[in-house]
């Protein structure tokens, strides 16, 4: 799997979906790799390749979205701790609004189609009446 497959969601959520996902998360608390992935299926990435997951968390890390930290552990290595910066929390801020817009207009198209469809098919009993 490239890193573009990686950062992609899954068939009918917006692309680079996991990004605004971790930010989320971030905002919620800092955490470790594992804890995020552990929590991504809530958000619709039940399939997500902890791979990806961390490539994306590095990637944010360098963009300064998000600071980690190593973290020792009383049990195995030192562990990566991430946390939400200020830019990060924008972001977030701006992801959400972009999703509310998506979410809007999937909501117009919805209704649409359930007006088109109880139309059709009312349609035929009025033929046969």
């Amino acid at each position: 799997m490239n890193k573009r497959q990686a950062e992609e969601a899954p068939a009918g959520l917006p692309r680079n979906y996991l990004r605004p996902c971790l930010l989320l998360l971030l905002a919620e608390g800092t955490a470790h790799g594992y804890e995020l992935i552990a929590q991504l299926p809530a958000l619709g990435l039940s399939e997500s390749d902890p791979g990806g997951v961390y490539r994306c968390l590095r990637a944010m890390d360098e963009d300064g979205l998000v600071r980690s930290k190593w973290e020792p552990s009383a049990v195995g290595p030192a562990r990566r701790r991430y946390e939400l910066t200020a830019e990060g929390a924008d972001w977030l801020h701006v992801w959400a609004g972009t999703l509310a817009e998506v979410h809007r207009l999937l909501g117009g198209y919805l209704a649409r189609y359930v007006t088109h469809t109880t139309a059709e098919r009312a349609a035929p009993a009025q033929e046969r009446a």
